[in-house]
C-alpha cells in the first residue's frame, strides 16, 4: 500500500474557496517517482509554504484554467523544506545532502504544489540555505516566502542595471516590491518606490531612498517633476497608475527599460499589455523598451537569493503566518490584496 500524506487540492476551476479541500490520504511521492525525475532531483519534507496571488487567480480563470492546469491541482509554488532523499546522479544534488534545508519553487502549471507534506524538486527548482540560516526558525519561515517574489525581483532588476544607477519600483510594499527594494540596494542602486502612507516606513526600512505616496500624490505628476532620471522602471502593479508605459519618456532615460511584472487577468490588463508592446510611441505607446516579465526557475538565481538570506542581507517581510489546517483562511487574506509582505503557511518546525 502506498504511503499517504496530507495535501490541499483544488478539485476543478472555480471560486477558490469552494474548490479548495484538504485530502488527508493523498499518495506520497514514491522512491520510483524520485528515481524517474531528472538527475539532481530531491525529495523534500515541506516545513512551510509561501502563498502568491497566482495560486488562486489561475484556477479562477474558468475554462481557460483547464487549458493550462491539470486537476486535481495542489496550490502553492514556494516552500522551505528539509531534504529527505536525493537522486544521486549528476545535476545540482552535490550541493545538498539529506537533512539540509532548501528553498524551492515549483512550476505553477504542474499538478504538484507546495501545500503538501512532501514534494519532489527538480534541479532548477531549489537551492540550499546556508547552515547558519537553517538554525533560525524565523528565517526558515520567511525563507518559504522568498522563491517566487525574490526571483521575480532579482530577474526583473539584475539584468538591466549596474551599481550607481537609479531604479523606480511601482509597488514597493507587496511581496515582490519588498524584495525588489532590497535587491536593487544590494546591487548598488538608488531606489524610488510607490506605496501608501501606512507602508512608507516599511519601504524606508528596507532601503528605499525616496517614497512617492500614491494616497497623497499623483504618481505621474511626481515622476514628471523628477524628470528622466531613472535607469530602470519595474511596474509590480500594472494598472495603477494606468498606462504608466505611455508616460515612460517623462521619467526614464532614453535607453532605460520598463519591466511589466504585475497585471490582473482582465480585459483591461490585456489591453494595457497589448498597448505597451504593440503601439508605437508616435501613436501614444511607450518611447522606451517595454519588457513583459515571466518568472523562470533558475538554480543559479535561487542560490544567490539563498546566500543573501544566509548572510542576513535579504529578508522576507512576513505579513502573517497560518497553520497548515488554516490554508483556506490564509488564501482569503491573500485575496484581500493589501498584504504587507508575504503570507506563510507553517507545516512543521525545522
Amino acid at each position: 500500500m502506498a504511503e499517504i500524506m496530507r495535501a490541499w487540492h483544488i478539485s476543478s476551476p472555480g471560486p477558490f474557496a469552494s474548490v479548495l479541500a484538504l485530502n488527508t490520504s493523498a499518495p506520497r511521492p514514491s522512491d520510483a517517482a524520485l528515481a524517474s525525475s531528472p538527475p539532481g532531483s530531491i525529495l523534500v519534507q515541506v516545513l512551510s509554504a509561501g502563498l502568491n496571488p497566482a495560486d488562486h487567480k489561475i484556477p479562477e480563470m474558468g475554462c481557460l484554467a483547464r487549458l493550462v492546469l491539470g486537476f486535481p491541482k495542489t496550490p502553492g509554488m514556494d516552500l522551505c523544506g528539509r531534504v529527505v532523499a536525493i537522486h544521486q546522479t549528476g545535476g545540482t544534488s552535490g550541493d545538498v545532502k539529506p537533512g539540509d534545508i532548501v528553498i524551492g519553487r515549483l512550476d505553477p502549471m504542474k499538478r504538484p504544489g507546495s501545500l503538501q507534506e512532501r514534494v519532489i524538486l527538480k534541479p532548477d527548482e531549489y537551492a540550499a540555505l546556508p547552515e547558519s540560516a537553517a538554525q533560525i526558525p524565523d528565517t526558515l519561515r520567511g525563507a518559504a516566502g522568498a522563491p517566487t517574489a525574490a526571483l521575480t525581483a532579482y530577474q526583473s532588476i539584475h539584468p538591466y542595471v549596474k551599481a550607481g544607477q537609479h531604479v523606480f519600483i511601482n509597488g514597493g510594499s507587496g511581496g515582490t516590491g519588498t524584495f525588489g527594494i532590497q535587491i536593487a540596494k544590494l546591487l548598488g542602486c538608488r531606489v524610488t518606490t510607490t506605496c501608501s502612507t501606512s507602508k512608507a516606513e516599511l519601504c524606508k526600512s528596507l532601503g528605499a531612498d525616496a517614497i512617492i505616496d500614491y494616497t497623497k500624490t499623483d504618481v505621474k505628476e511626481e515622476l514628471a517633476r523628477l524628470g528622466p532620471v531613472f535607469d530602470l522602471a519595474v511596474d509590480n502593479v500594472g494598472v495603477s497608475p494606468p498606462h504608466l508605459h505611455t508616460f515612460s519618456a517623462s521619467f526614464l532615460r532614453p535607453e532605460a527599460a520598463l519591466v511589466l511584472v504585475g497585471a490582473e487577468v482582465t480585459l483591461a490588463s490585456v489591453a494595457n499589455m497589448a498597448s505597451a508592446l504593440l503601439r508605437p510611441g508616435f501613436l501614444g505607446g511607450s518611447k522606451n523598451k517595454v519588457v513583459p516579465f515571466v518568472t523562470r526557475n533558475s538554480h543559479r538565481d535561487l542560490a544567490q537569493i539563498a546566500d543573501w538570506i544566509g548572510e542576513g542581507k535579504l529578508k522576507t517581510v512576513v505579513d502573517s503566518v497560518y497553520k497548515f489546517e488554516e490554508a483556506p483562511a490564509a488564501y482569503e487574506h491573500v485575496k484581500k490584496g493589501s498584504c504587507a509582505g508575504k503570507v506563510i503557511v507553517q507545516f512543521h518546525e525545522a
